[in-house]
């Protein structure tokens, strides 16, 4: 099943030309373009449901119905009170989208953008596609979520194109931000709460809201985080969602359509670097919202927005995905998926966001250690699309990207040194302490400009850590290990679950490709002009390989045995604020609140911690030989990698 998803999922399309949305736009009436007829393809010819006709078919489900009875048996409490609550719970995130309300943000949006950025550049090939698409069948659009500005685009972008306005998820603290909150809703945000599992009536009413959405209206929109891929919620829970109309019946097919988004700056790049140390999220609001004005004085660059080829999940479930399981019961009745079903789930997500990986532009200032030379050729072959004019001059490109980054880095003749924030006063910080955490605030601005690009690395970077760290070059032994490293940091990078050797072959050729390894026998050699690509590939590792190596001794020295993710997280972060101070560790992103949960949860699947649900939150159990013997794996048969501690 995986490979043939895998094959569905990967197909290749050419993109098309890039056009700018923004020239026009500079040339002639906001306004006209705002109030000009807008009259977009309906699905199948049908209008669009009203989004009072869409809450009141949530409310007079039979499966939430079922659910508020069942809830009220288990609680005591009367069923009216409980359909109540689960009214309440629809008002507050229901959307209500109306047209007016898309023209005055359209009119916003306008003005902000031309201001903001360069350009804004589209395929309009892959918008024709969509189009197509949206009169045929139920369409859900997956981006990349790169920045809170994403769906601002593309609600602008399919205005643009006459398109429907999709409905859109978002979360629960923008609806608090007075008028905005407002206006969002009525330009299709719904929102959701955080933490939302443990409340079966909260998970019912969405899950309903969800599938509602994609069985009547048709057209909605799903995305995920670029510091982090919750690969688990996002397939296993939102998708499951998405997919179920189809999976009974309800709907013919689903078409979903990968989105690619790529900034050259990304506005709120700091907001979200400063969450990772640990730094409290500022509250939104109106006072917010005008400090934030001061962004319309900078420039952002360029945007690329490229709109994939439409898959249908119709196609890719062919043979795969047993629809008698759902006609044995009646649909209203809730279903728990078999294991066919959530794994068929899990390629399909995990082939859309490799798909989003692959469309993306990289640009030429991303971040990246000791790059050797020759590096943009051979990251060319690796399969990178570089935004590089050819009439450009390597200088002038790079003086370019530098310049809209100067609150991180600046040049000094020919080096490129890293930028401090300023505390109050100018002083760099008041404490040794703060002064790491400011630090970190930068680099992890820096790291989440490398991660963008890290897709088209992790496999030969894998392979070449493998290679280091085995004492044989037998390509079977190579392999070996490759997949513990690929287990261990599928957290931090997407692998398509099943596809271990084609993502090893595909590593081991890209390699052999740009001349840095030779196989013969059976055998994986690094060439004598490999060597310089294949440490460079290590360095690229090593932020990952040092947070995990120090985190692995905390837990098996430092640690309780017992604790939860709010006791692990600021005990982890105090552990290696105090290394960096000491000098025994290099690494700020250390610091970094996602990748320290994805340690842990790397742990979990390899049995090494065992979670447990405790009331309303979870305990983690160290098994500390367990992780020691992870660790010795991770660090030991080699001496290619510098001491953490």
């Amino acid at each position: 099943m995986e490979n043939h998803l895998l094959t569905c999922t990967e197909k290749t399309h050419d993109p098309g030309a890039f056009l700018d949305i923004l020239e026009e736009r500079r040339r002639t009436s906001d306004l006209s373009h705002a109030l000009r007829t807008f009259s977009p393809q309906p699905y199948k010819g049908h209008p669009q449901s009203s989004a009072r006709a869409l809450t009141q078919a949530v409310l007079d489900s039979q499966y939430l119905r079922d659910i508020t009875q069942e809830i009220a048996t288990e609680s005591g409490n009367p069923v009216e009170v409980i359909r109540e609550e689960a009214s309440g719970i629809l008002k507050e995130m229901s959307h209500n989208q109306q047209l007016s309300s898309i023209r005055l943000l359209g009119y916003t949006l306008s003005k902000v953008f031309k201001k903001i950025f360069r350009t804004i550049l589209v395929n309009e090939d892959g918008l024709n596609r969509l189009r197509e698409a949206i009169q045929e069948h139920p369409v859900i659009l997956l981006p990349n979520h790169r920045s809170y500005v994403d769906f601002l685009v593309l609600s602008y972008i399919l205005f643009t194109y006459d398109l429907s306005i999709p409905v859109i998820a978002a979360g629960v603290p923008l609806m608090g931000v007075r008028l905005i909150g407002e206006l969002l809703r009525r330009s299709g945000a719904f929102f959701i709460r955080r933490a939302i599992r443990a409340d079966k009536l909260y998970w019912a009413v969405l899950s309903e809201y969800v599938r509602t959405i994609v069985r009547v209206r048709a057209f909605g929109r799903l995305s995920h985080h670029s510091f982090k891929i919750d690969r688990k919620s996002f397939s296993d829970c939102m998708m499951d969602m998405v997919l179920e109309p189809f999976f009974k019946g309800e709907v013919y097919d689903i078409n979903l359509v990968p989105i690619s988004i790529s900034y050259d700056w990304v506005l709120d790049e700091s907001l979200l670097a400063h969450e990772l140390p640990g730094f409290p999220k500022p509250k939104e609001s109106i006072i917010g919202l005008l400090k934030a004005r001061k962004v319309l004085e900078d420039d952002y660059g360029s945007m690329h927005v490229c709109f994939g080829q439409p898959i249908s999940v119709r196609e890719l479930a062919n043979g795969r995905i047993n629809h008698s399981q759902y006609n044995l019961v009646p649909r209203d009745m809730p279903q728990n998926p078999s294991e066919e079903t959530r794994a068929f789930v899990s390629v399909v997500a995990h082939g859309v966001v490799r798909l989003q990986e692959r469309a993306p532009r990289a640009w030429a200032w991303t971040p990246s250690p000791s790059a050797p030379p020759g590096y943009g050729g051979w990251v060319l072959k690796f399969g990178a699309k570089l935004d590089w004019p050819a009439e450009v001059s390597n200088e002038e490109v790079m003086s370019s990207s530098l310049s809209l980054h100067q609150s991180m880095v600046c040049c000094e003749g020919s080096r490129v040194l890293l930028l401090e924030e300023q505390g109050p006063g100018g002083e760099a910080s008041v404490t040794p302490e703060a002064g790491v955490l400011k630090r970190a605030v930068v680099m992890l601005m820096c790291a989440s400009y490398r991660n963008l690009a890290l897709h088209v690395f992790v496999r030969p970077t894998l392979v070449a850590v493998a290679m280091a760290t085995t004492p044989s070059t037998r390509k079977e032994d190579v392999f070996t290990h490759f997949k513990f490293l690929q287990e261990l940091f599928s957290n931090e990078f997407v692998f398509v679950p099943g596809m271990a050797a084609q993502d090893f072959e595909e590593g081991c050729s890209l390699l052999v490709r740009c001349g840095a390894v030779q196989t013969s026998d059976q055998e994986l050699v690094v060439t004598e002009h490999g060597t310089d690509t294949a440490s460079f590939l290590r360095a690229i590792l090593q932020p990952f390989l040092q947070t995990y190596q120090v985190i692995f001794r905390h837990l098996t020295e430092d640690s309780a045995l017992v604790f939860t993710e709010r006791q692990y997280i600021p005990a982890v972060q105090s552990y290696c604020l105090k290394l960096i101070l000491a000098g025994e560790l290099q690494t700020h992103e250390a610091l970094s609140s996602d990748i320290q949960k994805n340690v842990l949860y790397a742990l979990v699947r390899l049995n090494a911690v065992t979670k447990t649900k405790v009331g309303d939150q979870s305990e983690f159990t160290v098994n500390k030989a367990a992780i020691q013997r992870i660790g010795d794996i991770l660090g030991t048969r080699s001496s290619v990698f510098p001491a953490v501690l």
